[in-house]
């Protein structure tokens, strides 16, 4: 049986060697469309050249007898067999139907887009906000002065101005994951396939004339199908959004476990803080508030530590969080274990309330500042937090890019991981098609999240979701043209993949529910934000 099995491989392999110039994301025609007719330098995408012959009738026909004799299930058999062009078109079909749930944004509220004051996270309200976040990063690594950059982003400065000192760098990284979802989301938002000085202006006109009330449900749902986010807010510790059920919220325990963030916690809570029993009770007060209506908590300390986080007993804390309350500077070692503390507190209160710990691992945001040696050691010491706490589901995000690999080898040995491709898309599109392959070749399928756009501005989260479904499709049909996976398999993949994994891990059904009654939604929206 293995000599047959390993001859009806060989025999699938050359059956399967030849790539469709059909692929699949937003929709994928609409890719190619795109690719063919940018114009200024623009890419145009072919298919791949084939390789070998098609088969002869006779050798057609005694492949369908091995595999009819070896396999179960007329549709198997009939799917392996079909043509390639076939196969791979109903996968993009499939990839594009389905819809996304966004595992993670920094997505602001509607209305501070729509009532724009300019604050860091929103520095202009122009068609400059797209270049804002993460190709901002590879504009200044690929030399554009920093004045330059306070020119694109100046809520002052007129589009002639702003395009003056975008126009020398654009060519250098339209290229990337993240010049290449800016261009896709200008593309299917306002019409525009190649940004020059000409389109530049009617692009600053779309955008004002976009940037309207109910304009993120058509963003998100109708443009970049999704049918929920959920939303780190970079602003307060837990959202009251305006849309629940639409933007989704963390709890932020990153300032939870910093220790210096006390007292804003403490005010908000109405709790009077002297001992560490009493920030106890201001965290619990949080998830007690928060907790019901939290699909997740997030933190992303890995920007400023490493993540080996020890499990320091409070009798040993309490006396260095006494010192920082009397305004003392505990030595770094001593705050690193207060620090160490608070995180374990905050992740037992996060598995006694149901809610996964999502962790940021891998690549930094931003620019000249990623200590690469603490990044690689990532993996390693998330393994120890896997131990810890068998009880506990940790997000690992953004796949620990460039250590990728690793996380496979996390997700496959350890229950308690699951691995998350938001941002990955868009730092290297064609590592994450690779990760995709790879994690589905080597770990169960349940435990991967697909997609999470990580931006602050909504709409560049377009052209995230069509390069994350391009990829997808990718992936999958890699995998059955390469004879991994039968072309019925790949198919049931998309579903969990895309979505499915997201809504069971998060347990969105119930939080639907209970989102639909969040109390804040009948209180005046300025009180209703904490």
């Amino acid at each position: 049986m293995a000599t047959g099995v390993l001859s009806m491989l060989a025999l699938r392999h050359r059956s399967m060697r030849r790539r469709s110039s059909s692929s699949g994301f937003a929709t994928v025609s609409r890719w190619q469309e795109y690719r063919s007719t940018t114009q200024n330098g623009g890419t145009h995408m072919r298919s791949a050249p084939r390789s070998g012959q098609g088969l002869t009738r006779r050798e057609t026909l005694g492949l369908a007898a091995a595999w009819q004799a070896n396999l179960i299930g007329e549709e198997r058999q009939m799917s392996v067999l079909r043509a390639p062009e076939a196969r791979e078109g109903e996968i993009a079909a499939r990839v594009r139907r389905t819809h996304f749930v966004d595992s993670h944004e920094h997505l602001v509220e509607e209305p501070a887009r729509t009532h724009w004051q300019p604050t860091p996270l929103l520095p202009c309200n122009d068609w400059a906000l797209l270049f804002s976040h993460y190709i901002e990063s590879d504009l200044m690594v690929a030399g554009m002065p920093s004045e330059h950059r306070s020119i694109l982003m100046s809520p002052e400065k007129d589009t002639a101005a702003k395009w003056e000192v975008l126009e020398p760098w654009w060519p250098a990284v339209r290229n990337t994951g993240y010049g290449q979802a800016v261009e896709l989301a200008a593309s299917t938002l306002y019409g525009i396939r190649s940004l020059n000085g000409t389109t530049v202006r009617m692009m600053a006109e779309r955008y004002t004339a976009t940037v309207k009330p109910g304009f993120y449900r058509r963003v998100l749902r109708d443009l970049a199908g999704i049918e929920s986010c959920q939303v780190n807010s970079l602003e307060r510790t837990f959202m009251q959004s305006q849309q629940p059920a639409l933007l989704m919220q963390d709890i932020s325990i990153l300032n939870l476990h910093t220790p210096e963030a006390w007292q804003g916690h403490a005010q908000e809570a109405g709790i009077r803080v002297s001992s560490l029993a009493d920030y106890h009770r201001v965290v619990d007060w949080y998830f007690a508030t928060y907790g019901p209506y939290a699909v997740a908590v997030k933190s992303q300390s890995a920007y400023s530590r490493e993540l080996d986080f020890q499990d320091v007993p409070a009798e040993a804390a309490d006396p260095i969080f006494r010192r920082i309350l009397n305004g003392e500077h505990p030595h770094p070692q001593e705050r690193r274990k207060l620090e160490d503390h608070l995180f374990w507190y905050c992740v037992r209160k996060a598995t006694e309330y149901r809610l996964p710990v999502k962790l940021h691992t891998g690549y930094y945001a931003g620019h000249n500042g990623m200590p690469l040696a603490r990044v690689a050691g990532n993996p390693g010491h998330v393994t120890e937090l896997l131990r810890r706490a068998p009880e506990t589901t940790f997000v690992l995000m953004h796949i620990c890019y460039p250590f990728h690999e690793q996380m496979v080898a996390l997700a496959k040995h350890w229950h308690n991981a699951v691995v998350d491709m938001c941002w990955s898309w868009i730092i290297n599109p064609e590592a994450a098609t690779q990760f995709l392959r790879s994690f589905l070749m080597a770990a169960p399928s349940s435990k991967i999240l697909t997609f999470g756009g990580d931006y602050i501005p909504v709409e560049p989260v377009i052209g995230h979701a069509m390069i994350a479904r391009h990829g997808i499709t990718l992936a999958l049909n890699g995998l059955v043209r390469d004879g991994w996976l039968t072309q019925s398999a790949a198919i049931d993949l998309v579903e969990p993949l895309m979505r499915g994994n997201a809504r069971r891990i998060f347990m969105l059904d119930e939080k639907e529910k209970v989102l639909a009654n969040a109390p804040w939604l009948h209180k005046p929206i300025s009180s209703a934000r904490s």
